[in-house]
């Protein structure tokens, strides 16, 4: 059985093969190892093996996570989940970046709650298929929200997230990086501090990377299978 070092290797090698097949900059692509519902057992091996950004869909699990690993301060904790409304301010206190923006409501109470001496990053995460039961904002209504988070003092927008359908063809799949890509790129044009699309999972990294990702999301394919979450509080963030 592979060791998470191990594993952690070969997933930075399918990113720099991926970057070279796209004749990117082999730097060109964060690796964020989802770690949610592994023990911090896991992620301290994970930090051993030299990486420092971990992703969590939960926000109690999560901020026990980040108060336990407090000696680690180099770690960069990002939100990768659903928020709601009477979880933003321990997500505000807590982490580093939130790629989960999907309305102003959120946004704003991000930047209410987040500490001046330190702005929170944050994406907008778009739903580039429009699928009805999943999060995110309409392509259409970009614009308009990254206006007014860019108003924000307390939060600094960094750029875009998406999770695209499950059930699409190698070919819809990568119509729908591509198109993400278009959006961030015209985002960029409008804001100077726009640098990352987070587009990619242990499934489909190579074609989220050939479509222009900046930063890809690996759980399985570095902690292995995850354990269901019991607690249906939890479930609900």
């Amino acid at each position: 059985m592979e060791t998470i070092a191990e594993r952690i290797k070969s997933a930075l090698e399918r990113i720099n093969n991926a970057t070279n097949l796209a004749h990117r900059a082999t730097d060109s692509v964060k690796l964020l190892a989802v770690s949610k519902t592994k023990p911090v057992s896991d992620i301290v091996l994970a930090y051993e093996a030299g990486q420092r950004m971990f992703g969590e869909n939960y926000v109690q699990e999560g901020v026990e996570k980040i108060q336990s690993l407090q000696e680690f301060s180099d770690i960069e904790w990002h939100y990768i989940g659903p928020l709601q409304s009477n979880k933003s301010k321990l997500v505000a206190e807590n982490f580093d970046w939130v790629q989960t923006i999907d309305r102003l409501k959120i946004a704003k109470r991000l930047n209410a709650q987040r500490s001046p001496h330190k702005k929170l990053n944050v994406l907008i995460q778009v739903n580039i298929n429009q699928e009805q039961n999943k999060s995110g904002i309409a392509p259409l209504e970009l614009v308009s929200l990254a206006e007014e988070i860019n108003k924000m003092p307390n939060l600094t927008l960094r750029g875009l997230m998406t999770i695209p359908s499950a059930h699409q063809s190698e070919r819809e799949l990568s119509a729908s990086f591509a198109t993400m890509n278009d959006l961030f790129n015209q985002l960029k044009d409008r804001h100077s501090q726009i640098d990352t699309l987070s587009m990619g999972m242990s499934n489909d990294v190579e074609a989220a990377i050939i479509g222009g990702s900046t930063m890809v999301r690996i759980g399985t394919g570095i902690f292995g299978e995850r354990v269901p979450v019991k607690n249906s509080a939890e479930k609900q963030q």
